[in-house]
C-alpha cells in the first residue's frame, strides 16, 4: 500500500534526492514549509549549490506566492513566526529570499491556477531540459529540426494570449542556437519582434543595462531609435502602453534574474 505523505514531508523528499543525483533542483514551496527547520537548513545547502557550481534551481510557487516567500509575510510569515528568534533564522530569511528571486513556476500564473495543466507544463520544461543535457554529451545539437517543432507548439503563436516559454539547460547545449531558429521561423507571425542577447552581461555591466535592453526593444519592435527610457520602471509602463494591442515576440537570451525578465517582458498578467 502507497503510505500517504504530508505536503511537508513531500517537499522535503523532492528537495533531498534530487539534490544528490541532478544537475538541478525542483523547490517545492508550499505555505507551511517555512515552519521546519529541516526544510529551511536544506534551502541553505541548495542555495550554496546554486552559487558554488552548476547546480541550478527551480522554485514551484504552489499555494504561495513569490513576494510572500521573499518578505516571509502572509501564509510564509505566520509559519515561520515560530522561527524567527532561533540562531540560525537570519541565514534561513536570506535562503528563502535568494530562493524566491529565482525563476520558476507560480500555480496561478499558469493554466489559470488549473492543477493538472500546471504540473504538466513543468513536466515539459523540465523534460526539455533533459535532452539538451543528454544531446549536449555528444558535442553537437542532435534532433534540432524535432526540438524546434517542440518548442513552437508549445508556444503556439496562433493564440492570442501572452504566452512565456523559458529555455533551460546547461553551457554549451545549443539553447541559443535553438532559441533563434525558433524566432526566425515565427517572427513573421507577430506584428513586432525583437531578439535580445547576453541579457545577463549587459543588464550587470553598468546601472544603465537594463534601461539599454529595454530602449533596444522598443527599437526593434516599434522601429523607432528615438525612444528615450527614463528609468527601469518607466520602461516597464512604457512597455505595457506602447505594446498593448500589439502580438509581439520577445526572445531574451541568458536571463539569470527574475528583475531582467520582469523589466523586458512584463509578467504572465500583461495582455499586449
Amino acid at each position: 500500500m502507497m503510505r500517504k505523505l504530508s505536503k511537508e514531508k513531500w517537499s522535503v523528499m523532492s528537495l533531498l534526492r534530487p539534490l544528490k543525483t541532478q544537475n538541478f533542483t525542483l523547490l517545492f514551496s508550499p505555505s507551511n514549509y517555512a515552519s521546519s527547520s529541516w526544510c529551511l537548513e536544506e534551502l541553505v545547502k541548495i542555495t550554496e549549490c546554486q552559487t558554488m557550481d552548476e547546480h541550478t534551481v527551480y522554485p514551484v510557487f504552489y499555494d504561495v506566492e513569490p513576494t510572500e516567500v521573499h518578505k516571509q509575510t502572509g501564509a510564509v510569515g505566520v509559519a515561520f513566526e515560530k522561527r524567527k528568534e532561533e540562531k540560525a533564522a537570519r541565514k534561513w530569511r536570506e535562503a528563502l529570499k535568494e530562493a524566491s528571486d529565482l525563476a520558476g513556476w507560480e500555480l496561478k500564473c499558469i493554466a489559470n491556477g488549473h492543477e493538472a495543466k500546471f504540473i504538466q507544463k513543468i513536466v515539459e520544461e523540465i523534460s526539455l531540459e533533459l535532452r539538451f543535457i543528454n544531446s549536449s554529451s555528444d558535442g553537437n545539437l542532435i534532433g534540432m529540426e524535432t526540438r524546434v517543432n517542440e518548442v513552437i507548439s508549445s508556444l503556439e503563436p496562433g493564440v492570442g494570449d501572452v504566452r512565456m516559454l523559458r529555455i533551460w539547460g546547461m553551457g554549451g547545449a545549443g539553447k541559443t542556437t535553438l532559441a533563434r531558429a525558433i524566432f526566425d521561423q515565427i517572427s513573421f507571425q507577430f506584428d513586432g519582434e525583437s531578439f535580445i542577447e547576453n541579457v545577463r552581461e549587459v543588464s550587470k555591466a553598468s546601472l544603465e543595462g537594463l534601461k539599454k535592453l529595454q530602449k533596444q526593444v522598443f527599437s526593434d519592435v516599434l522601429k523607432d531609435q528615438n525612444i528615450e527610457v527614463s528609468s527601469v520602471s518607466g520602461g516597464k509602463n512604457m512597455m505595457q502602453r506602447r505594446m498593448r494591442g500589439r502580438k509581439v515576440l520577445v526572445v531574451l537570451d541568458d536571463v539569470d534574474h527574475k528583475d531582467q525578465l520582469e523589466a523586458l517582458a512584463g509578467d504572465c498578467n500583461w495582455r499586449l
